[in-house]
């Protein structure tokens, strides 16, 4: 299990700050670049070759500024944190390199691995995904326990990890730029795998907005299944049959709502509150309502 004490969301600067001070298990020192490993498991695939030349031409001018975060392993040394300088600094031909060297177990490798990474916020949705996947099957966390580990909310660990139930050929579209994590969220609500794929393909196709997916999604449910309602809230204090006159800020609170939970929202005010009813189609769908809610 987790080891919850480490709370590695204070940062990585703590990591290097007083690194000198423990001897020479943690240390930093030049080690040829060839003798470097990346880590077989790192969140980030996909490294984009424009800004790893930007970095490049850095490294050129100004040199390697902050050490690698290192492991040993065997012969080599394996990377925690810093594989874009290392792959950077391989672009200009750099032979040695600085390097923190630490020792670290695998839990907290990958601990520091996904917190650098989502500090840069230069992750992928599915890289993003395929990490809190990584820490809970492989690591035995809970999605409370790594919300708190990396300083997000529960709500958006378990709302990232749904992306992993669109098929691969979604995926690879979100990775490669090709949809947005709007539509992506959007998609979710579609039925099949198959009516995922294809409404992808549209998107890409037919530049089809976030709003034209939701649209999408909610004609395909109301046309083939029963909706079911659960009363969220009830604000009334009287009796809510004394109906009250429908404004258009309830009725623009409505559509608010509606597009932010991708489902029906009635609003009924009375003359001493209201109601207000959420709509859903089947028991994964209230899941998904009731974890947008944070309940």
């Amino acid at each position: 299990m987790p080891k919850q004490e480490r709370g590695l969301g204070r940062g990585l600067d703590a990591l290097f700050a007083g690194a000198m001070d423990d001897g020479d298990k943690d240390r930093v020192i030049e080690v040829e670049i060839k003798d470097i490993k990346a880590r077989a498991d790192q969140p980030r695939r996909v490294f984009n070759s424009e800004a790893l030349q930007e970095l490049a031409d850095s490294l050129q001018e100004h040199g390697v500024l902050q050490p690698l975060l290192v492991r040993k392993r065997g012969k080599h040394y394996e990377i925690i944190a810093g594989e874009r300088r290392w792959r950077a600094a391989q672009m200009i031909g750099i032979e040695q390199i600085p390097v923190l060297v630490k020792e670290i177990d695998d839990i907290e490798a990958a601990e520091i691995s996904l917190i650098e990474n989502l500090q840069r916020e230069d992750l992928s949705l599915t890289e993003e995904a395929r990490a809190y996947r990584q820490m809970i099957e492989r690591y035995g966390y809970t999605q409370e326990l790594l919300s708190k580990k990396i300083g997000k909310s529960r709500t958006h660990v378990t709302n990232t990890m749904r992306i992993m139930n669109l098929p691969e050929a979604v995926l690879d579209m979100i990775d490669g730029g090709m949809i947005t994590a709007g539509h992506a969220r959007a998609l979710l609500s579609m039925g099949s795998a198959d009516q995922q794929i294809a409404v992808a393909k549209q998107i890409v196709e037919q530049g089809l907005s976030v709003r034209a997916v939701e649209e999408k999604a909610r004609q395909k449910k109301s046309s083939t299944r029963t909706v079911k309602k659960v009363e969220i809230i009830d604000l009334s204090e009287g009796n809510v049959s004394e109906s009250v006159r429908r404004g258009p800020e309830i009725i623009e609170l409505e559509e608010r709502m509606q597009e932010r939970w991708g489902t029906k929202v009635d609003i009924k005010p009375s003359q001493q509150g209201g109601k207000i009813t959420i709509s859903y189609y089947n028991d994964e769908d209230l899941s998904r309502i009731i974890d947008l809610l944070g309940l």
